[in-house]
């Protein structure tokens, strides 16, 4: 335990030394404080402040802001920013050495688009503290909404409470930001079958996702154990639930997907179909192979389709998402030859086993395009039978290496989610691993790099509830979220070099209510002495 500590405790040293002004160019950065670190970053060494009525302008901008997403986001800030502090104000710059006071924010965003948040827009933005024309604003510009929260995100971080004058100050100005995120798919996966999660803690969730800039929620909704959400085509699924109040109603659904998307945040809904589907045969059996022999679902009959058809057609009014998560990993096929109809079935069709868990993935495929979607499989069905595959589909990553190579050397595009590095239930898996795990590994080709969308990190739900899932995902699920946002060449090859930038991101999220467990040793850790968060 001691030789642990001791390792960590060079940290506090090191956090100390950078406060006092180390000169060497990747110190300089470490000097920064800002997770995920930028594109580009200029500073000075002045000091400003806040005033206590610091406010949100908007003069000259074309989005119109109708619906107050802008405003929200402004108001979120400024709230994080104060953490709960009492403000005693600074409404003017004497006695403060020369340095200016701030009077609020002037954000302008170019386009006039509506508030509907589409995959791919544009998340740029540029950040000037103060603003050269104005001095007494920031001034924050951004293509879209969504870019404007990100630069919000940003200028949290550059303030500080000072304790001392009971103000909010911000360090090192003058400061140039110009900031995008190197992957358009930057998501965090939930689990709520294995485990039920209240809708506080999915939106808690999602705050804390904006900080580390992360911008798909990927729900992995229901799965063997249970079928917690309600489905009107077929209301007898929600059955399947733990419980009559472990499920989720419609409307809860639809406020998850608009409380995500005020916040820059897509929602990923996913059935994985045809295996992990037991649960579904509590409310309808005929969906099981037999009564005995109960997943995958019964692939010989047409009620099975008509029932992902109704779930697909109600997904349709609520996810608005681009893409839909149709899993179709770990099928055991067994049941099909071992439940004599449906072994008829086979023989009659001319269809092994195989060949049927291709015939069921296409299906279920074809009848989600029908609803406007494009799909995302789990990677085994690209293993299995990866030519046959719509060309629209996305193949999601988590078993082996080599993977994403051959699957964008196929023109399809993947997303990243190696079990070995970015799954957040593996406990014992440090930051560290999280932090190098690269998109790109071993892909030189530039078309095929454009193929990869991005990564994800997964909170599958087995040893997870309520009470663990924030220390379980935070902070390893930011040191991953550095990699999906920061430029390639920005990034530190020596995971151990940001050890003193990500541990000032966990104590920021402890201070905005999020419990980020410390940087020692894996997952979901417990400090190991008394000390700063800074030195854990």
């Amino acid at each position: 335990m001691r030789g642990r500590g001791a390792k960590i405790a060079g940290v506090l040293p090191l956090f100390t030394l950078l406060i006092a002004g180390a000169i060497s160019a990747f110190d300089d950065i470490e000097r920064l404080r800002i997770w995920p670190l930028p594109a580009e970053v200029k500073h000075g060494g002045r000091r400003m402040y806040l005033s206590d009525d610091f406010k949100l302008v908007t003069e000259g901008s074309k989005y119109g802001d109708k619906s107050g997403i802008l405003k929200e986001g402004f108001d979120r800030m400024l709230s994080v920013v104060r953490l709960s502090h009492v403000v005693s104000g600074h409404r003017n710059s004497s006695g403060s050495g020369g340095s200016g006071l701030l009077q609020g924010v002037h954000v302008v965003i170019s386009s006039s688009s509506t508030d509907e948040l589409e995959y791919g827009a544009d998340e740029s933005y540029k950040l000037v503290v103060p603003s050269p024309e104005k001095p007494s604003y920031a001034h924050l510009e951004a293509k879209s909404v969504y870019g404007a929260l990100h630069g919000l995100q940003t200028f949290s971080q550059l303030c500080h409470f000072n304790l001392k004058k009971k103000i909010i100050e911000i360090l090192m100005t003058p400061w140039n930001i110009t900031d995008q995120p190197r992957f358009s798919y930057r998501g965090l996966l939930i689990d709520t079958s294995r485990h039920y999660l209240p809708l506080p803690v999915i939106k808690k969730v999602i705050d804390s996702m904006t900080y580390a800039k992360l911008n798909v929620l990927h729900w992995h909704i229901v799965d063997t154990q249970s079928f917690p959400l309600e489905i009107p085509s077929y209301p007898k699924l929600w059955n399947g639930a733990y419980s009559s109040s472990q499920r989720y109603t419609i409307d809860d659904a639809a406020e998850i997907v608009n409380y995500a998307g005020r916040r820059g945040i897509h929602v990923l809904a996913e059935i994985d179909v045809p295996g992990h589907a037991l649960s579904w045969g509590k409310g309808y059996p005929s969906l099981w192979p037999s009564k005995n022999c109960q997943e995958p679902l019964d692939v010989s009959s047409d009620f099975t389709f008509k029932v992902i058809d109704g779930i697909l057609s109600d997904f349709s009014k609520i996810f608005k998402f681009k893409f839909v998560h149709l899993g179709g990993d770990e099928v055991n096929t067994t049941c099909w030859s071992a439940t004599p109809r449906i072994a008829q079935w086979l023989q009659k069709h001319r269809m092994r086993e195989d060949e049927a868990y291709q015939y069921f993935v296409l299906r279920a495929q074809k009848i989600a395009m029908s609803h406007g979607y494009e799909i995302i499989n789990w990677e085994e069905t690209f293993n299995n039978f990866g030519s046959e595959l719509n060309p629209k589909t996305v193949v999601h990553n988590w078993l082996g290496t080599g993977v994403v190579e051959r699957v964008t050397a196929s023109g399809l595009r993947c997303i990243v989610s190696n079990q070995d590095k970015w799954y957040l239930d593996h406990i014992d898996a440090p930051w560290q691993g999280f932090y190098s795990n690269e998109p790109l590994q071993d892909i030189k080709d530039k078309k095929q790099q454009s193929l990869v969308l991005g990564g994800e990190v997964c909170m599958w739900g087995e040893h997870i509830d309520a009470s663990d899932i924030e220390q379980t995902i935070w902070p390893r699920a930011a040191a991953a979220a550095e990699r999906l946002w920061t430029p390639y060449a920005k990034l530190a090859k020596n995971p151990d070099k940001v050890t003193t930038r990500l541990a000032h991101f966990r104590c920021l999220l402890n201070q905005r209510g999020v419990a980020a467990a410390p940087l020692v040793g894996g997952g979901r850790v417990v400090p190991l002495e008394p000390g700063s968060c800074l030195a854990q």
